[in-house]
C-alpha cells in the first residue's frame, strides 16, 4: 500500500482532480514553512508519494494509492 501526499490552498478542488478518494484525510498550516516541514517529512520515504500539482500549502492532505486515484 502506497499513500500520496501533497500540499493545497484549494483541497475540495484538489480532492476531486485525485478523484474524490474515500479516505482522503487533511490538516491546515499557519504558515508555509510549517507546511513544507510536514511534506518533507513524508515526501520520499518508502510507501509515501507525492507531487507539485496543488497550488499552495494552507493545507495538507494524503490518501491511499490505489487503481481508481490519480495521484
Amino acid at each position: 500500500m502506497a499513500w500520496y501526499v501533497g500540499l493545497t490552498d484549494d483541497p475540495v478542488r484538489r480532492r476531486q482532480e485525485h478523484g474524490n478518494p474515500p479516505d482522503w484525510r487533511q490538516t491546515s498550516f499557519a504558515s508555509e514553512a510549517q507546511a513544507r516541514a510536514w511534506e518533507a517529512q513524508y515526501v520520499g520515504k518508502p510507501g509515501y508519494q507525492g507531487g507539485g500539482g496543488g497550488v499552495g500549502w494552507r493545507y495538507g492532505y494524503w490518501y491511499t494509492i490505489t487503481p481508481h486515484t490519480r495521484q
